[in-house]
């Protein structure tokens, strides 16, 4: 891997202010601020669990006017222009600060009177995904650059509370806020378009300035997905179960965890009521919806719709009850027998939004970003007209730039959904999953920011990731030195992977390598002293990390169990963590650290045939286990502890006796599976590095084509018991470029691109990557013996041609 050269890259004129921006993806927006709103909340409420308000201002305009809104607020918002959707937010930031969101909305003015509408849900609970702050809002209105409306200045804005999403509600899950409960009337909505429908104000407060950031990061586009086909109807009962399943995020509230507990909730859980709902009838439709299609649903009755693809964004429908209705919109990332049951394929989610109906039209959208394919409306009392099913994307737009097709369909398939799955998380800051978690989390985020130079032509999300954690002084519940294992997240419970923060470092020095931001690369360099200082208090006698605190994480799969005392592939990332500190900040001490215990790890760890998992301390002696998983080698070979050359044996071992075909009932049994994170990623590294591509080809149909063809998107195990949504996943794009289409290398700083050809079972590839606004683009055909193709490169960058293939090249002019 090119993060293990050991090549000092300086902080200091580490690029030019050209390339800076290019990568960055900064503009003239850097320096948005406002001018004069300060932050607004409803007195003495600031600190309220799940109170949501809605805020509304009136100005007067002409079509034609520069117009412009600027927001922050805790802890989300959503804004609307005289009853047009304008956009969801804020961008994330690090605890005490807060990012500005600018919308120009010149189109969506009117002639005289405008209504600016503003819904803001303070949570005020520790969660992965927001944080615990007081809540607030803070929001301007320009036209032609002169403020005409400010929060704070007297009465530009009036606010009420929006009792119609049910306040003390369960959480969504362990890892996020509240989930969405609502009682409505017809016309709930009509404060957003009209200054005389009356509200119930409240006194507002104010609130000392915030810190304000910019918000850096692309605005989502917030394109309508409508579903596909309407797979099946049918009928639902209730049966009470033997026994319920009730999540932490039900029965773990308390000091730690916050939110209401059961007992404080103003309806029954429907975590538990959707274990009572039953499929009674179906009937499988399949059939591909007419645009303008209505459904009627009376008591009971159900459709799911299918969407085509697993998208995030917020759930809409548009329906008319002819009678009090009550309805529940269930989804989910893919069915089980032929339905949606969530709570049978991940019982820790809350995947149902419910709505409480009096006879009336209606538009309704969810606050939150949810994920699925398919939904489920199902109908419990009363019927309604759908008239109107949607999703409304909340995801980073597709850059058309970042292109790939080949003569595989099945390669074209996966990059797609490589693409749709890092769309989906990163927003603003790299995601594990847009589901479950939304939460930004280390070590998904080094695959996912390689991954977004490629699709996106800039590192911007990067930023705003390493930006959030150089800002606090400390992070609260842990211990001095350590930082999150996700960001920004509340960690009440005092809970961190020591391993995710070693593979931050090589995350700062694969940025840092890639052009990034040397201001924000020397801020980070004392976070990552104290962090290096925290591991060396649990280096044993032989300099090897012993007993590491709290959940020590190697990868999804046995692996996880063979931890401590002494785990060896937690030592080998432990190496390349210094490596990779010492050659970015020029620290000699680190480097021969790191390769001190590179020596060792590969004395004790190698039995002859396999690198062992880790050593028990026995009456005070290290005994060497007889652990061994698939991931532990890998460990090995990613970090260069071992090779081809050095051990020729176990590679042809991995190479052809392991991998996605390998049953490992019969072949090496005592040799545990690797998992999708992060076994078989390194895996496709490996084979990378040594020119395997003819075999890297095959085993990437195998692992991920069944992800891609059933959801579109790639998941977080090869099975689809979890996520099916996962960050990490999308660098299998990366791969791809790399390895099938040939661009195998952009340096960035020296503006040099290193192209390789393998031997490939290809007729033809062809693809694209984005540089900024700049594009290299790439396209090759063999016949017989011969590779013809086609190359554009960005002003001022180098070519290298490297022939790794049996064929002979000829250049296109």
């Amino acid at each position: 891997m090119q993060m293990l050269l050991l090549k000092k890259v300086s902080i200091v004129g580490i690029i030019s202010f050209f390339a800076f921006c290019c990568l960055t993806g900064f503009s003239a927006d850097k320096n948005i601020q406002v001018k004069q709103a300060v932050p607004v909340w409803a007195d003495g409420r600031e600190k309220e669990l799940n109170l949501n308000l809605g805020f509304r201002a009136i100005f007067t305009a002409k079509t034609g006017q520069d117009v412009k809104i600027k927001i922050s607020a805790s802890t989300i918002y959503r804004v609307f222009m005289n009853g047009k959707f304008i956009g969801s937010g804020p961008a994330r930031a690090a605890h005490g600060y807060f990012r500005i969101d600018e919308y120009p909305v010149g189109q969506f003015v009117k002639e005289g009177e405008n209504v600016l509408a503003i819904e803001v849900a303070g949570y005020n609970i520790n969660s992965y995904y927001t944080l615990d702050q007081p809540s607030f809002l803070l929001a301007e209105t320009e036209i032609n650059g002169k403020v005409v409306l400010a929060t704070g200045s007297g009465q530009d804005f009036e606010a009420f509370q929006m009792k119609e999403r049910l306040q003390k509600v369960e959480r969504y899950s362990f890892q996020r806020p509240f989930s969405e409960y609502y009682r409505m009337k017809e016309d709930y909505d009509r404060w957003r378009t009209s200054s005389k429908i009356a509200v119930e104000k409240l006194k507002l407060t104010q609130f000392p300035t915030v810190r304000l950031l910019p918000r850096n990061v692309a605005m989502p586009e917030f394109e309508i997905q409508e579903p596909v086909v309407i797979h099946s109807k049918g009928t639902v009962k209730k049966i009470i179960p033997q026994n319920y399943h009730k999540d932490r995020a039900l029965t773990g509230i308390g000091k730690t965890l916050k939110g209401f507990t059961e007992e404080e909730l103003e309806v029954y859980p429907v975590s538990q009521e959707i274990q009572e709902i039953v499929t009674a009838s179906q009937e499988v439709i399949n059939k591909t919806i007419i645009s303008g299609e209505k459904w009627r649903l009376k008591k009971d009755e159900y459709n799911i719709y299918d969407f085509g693809t697993n998208f995030s964004g917020f759930i809409g429908t548009r329906l008319k009850c002819s009678e009090t209705t009550r309805l529940i919109l269930y989804f989910d990332e893919i069915l089980i027998d032929g339905d949606v049951k969530t709570k049978q394929r991940q019982s820790d989610i809350c995947n149902h939004i419910v709505y409480e109906l009096q006879p009336g039209e209606y538009d309704l959208e969810t606050l939150e970003s949810y994920t699925f394919k398919y939904l489920k409306v199902i109908v419990l009392k009363g019927e309604c007209q759908i008239e109107k099913i949607y999703l409304r994307e909340f995801a980073w737009p597709d850059n058309k730039k970042a292109f790939f097709a080949s003569s595989n369909d099945k390669l074209n398939k996966i990059f797609n959904a490589a693409k749709q799955t890092f769309r989906q998380n990163a927003v603003d800051v790299f995601m594990d999953c847009p589901s479950r978690e939304r939460a930004g989390w280390l070590c998904d985020s080094y695959f996912s920011s390689i991954t977004e130079r490629e699709l996106t032509g800039h590192s911007a999300v990067s930023y705003n990731f390493l930006e959030n954690y150089a800002l606090p002084e400390r992070f609260a519940f842990l211990p001095e030195g350590m930082i999150p294992m996700c960001y920004p997240a509340d960690h009440n419970d005092g809970n961190f992977i020591p391993n995710w923060s070693l593979w931050f470092i090589l995350q700062v020095e694969d940025y840092a390598r890639h052009g990034g931001d040397p201001e924000l690369i020397a801020r980070l360099k004392p976070r990552i002293e104290k962090l290096l200082t925290y591991f060396s208090g649990f280096e044993n006698e032989d300099g090897l990390l012993e007993k590491l605190e709290r959940w020590v994480f190697v990868e999804w799969s046995k692996a996880n169990e063979f931890v401590q005392d002494v785990n060896y592939p937690t030592n080998m990332l432990y190496s390349a963590a210094l490596a990779s500190a010492g050659s970015l900040y020029g620290n000699t001490e680190w480097i021969k650290k790191a390769e001190d215990i590179r020596k060792t790890v590969l004395h004790q760890s190698y039995n002859g045939d396999f690198f062992v998992d880790n050593a028990v301390r026995e009456n005070g002696k290290l005994k060497i286990t007889g652990n061994t998983t698939e991931v532990c080698q890998y460990y090995a070979f990613f970090f260069n502890l071992a090779t081809p050359d050095s051990h020729p044996e176990l590679w042809k071992k991995l190479v052809y006796e392991f991998g996605p075909d390998r049953n490992d009932t019969v072949a090496y049994p005592d040799v545990f599976r690797a998992n999708a994170f992060m076994g078989n990623y390194m895996r496709m590294d490996i084979l990378s590095r040594y020119n395997l591509q003819s075999r890297l080809i095959m085993e990437i149909q195998d692992f991920f084509y069944p992800m891609a063809d059933k959801t579109g998107t790639l998941w977080e195990h090869m099975q689809s018991y979890a996520s099916c949504n996962h960050g990490f996943a999308s660098y299998i794009g990366h791969v791809l470029y790399r390895d099938i289409l040939g661009i195998k290398d952009i340096d960035y700083m020296n503006k040099n691109i290193t192209i390789r050809f393998t031997d490939l079972t290809l007729e033809w590839c062809k693809g694209s990557i984005p540089v900024g606004e700049e594009v290299i683009e790439l396209e090759w055909s063999r016949s017989n013996n011969t590779i013809q193709y086609a190359l554009q490169i960005p002003l001022g960058y180098n070519v290298k041609i490297e022939n790794e293939s049996s064929a002979r090249l000829i250049p296109i002019k």
